[in-house]
């Protein structure tokens, strides 16, 4: 029978495995313009920190590739996100889904969802410069280069080839571009992508290169090709568009085809 003092005693704490107490860390001040878009995102990763339901609707309105289809899905942050897929390969069954300032393991939580459902023969993944940034997370290069290996042994489950694509570099050459060396050191950008070259000739991966199309010879993104030191203007997706082709028709064991237009 309960007695009266054991029904009255408080409960006791519980005892977790990740003790001790989870640390506090400084809150870095992000500027005029990430400060209140992350403080935007933040409530909204807390509930789906993939952010599957961005493509949701759209993945059910696609439908299976037709008979003799070989889609290919475009997997990254905002790199892809703005790249406008139709222009740069009119006729390709090619499907974006990108979505900006993305981290490797967001792309990990929705794999299945926006590519394994949507039965593409093949994956392009760029993604990672980031994760350098530590705009969501602070992450070390060995933990990216985790992230990229999950993300090839998930398409390798599903009998789908897999392109990675070249960190692009960056460059600080105009205001809005001040922050982006010291957020994104080049070094560290050019490491990641040379263990990245050697991870895809390990796996049997084809690796593109935007990194050789659109550096230049301070080793920084070419000055005319980006307003912003990170993404690419037009004249940039132009110069990535038959990397990236070449790649997936090696990915898939395709001849190589003409030049693609501009």
């Amino acid at each position: 029978m309960m007695t009266a003092a054991w029904a009255e005693a408080p409960a006791a704490e519980p005892v977790y495995q990740s003790s001790p107490e989870r640390r506090t860390v400084p809150e870095r001040d992000w500027g005029p313009w990430l400060g209140p878009f992350r403080a935007r995102l933040v409530p909204s990763l807390m509930q789906d920190f993939g952010e599957r339901y961005l493509y949701a609707a759209a993945n059910r309105a696609l439908g299976a590739p037709r008979p003799g289809e070989r889609r290919v899905v475009f997997l990254g942050d905002s790199i892809t996100d703005r790249w406008d897929l139709s222009r740069s390969f009119p006729g390709r069954p090619y499907v974006n889904r990108g979505i900006g300032s993305q981290v490797t393991s967001q792309l990990l939580l929705r794999f299945h969802q926006d590519v394994v459902a949507l039965h593409p023969a093949a994956v392009v993944v760029l993604a990672g410069v980031n994760d350098v940034q530590g705009f969501l997370q602070q992450e070390s290069d060995a933990q990216i280069e985790a992230n990229w290996e999950a993300l090839g042994d998930l398409a390798d489950a599903h009998g789908i080839r897999v392109v990675f694509g070249a960190l692009l570099p960056v460059n600080g050459d105009t205001a809005a571009a001040r922050d982006v060396l010291r957020e994104r050191d080049p070094a560290r950008l050019r490491t990641l992508n040379a263990w990245l070259r050697a991870f895809c000739a390990r796996r049997g991966y084809v690796y593109a290169d935007y990194y050789a199309a659109l550096v230049d010879g301070r080793g920084l993104m070419r000055h005319d090709l980006t307003a912003d030191g990170i993404h690419p203007l037009r004249a940039g997706y132009v110069l990535m568009a038959p990397v990236a082709e070449a790649a997936i028709r090696r990915a898939l064991g395709e001849k190589t085809r003409t030049r693609l237009p501009s």
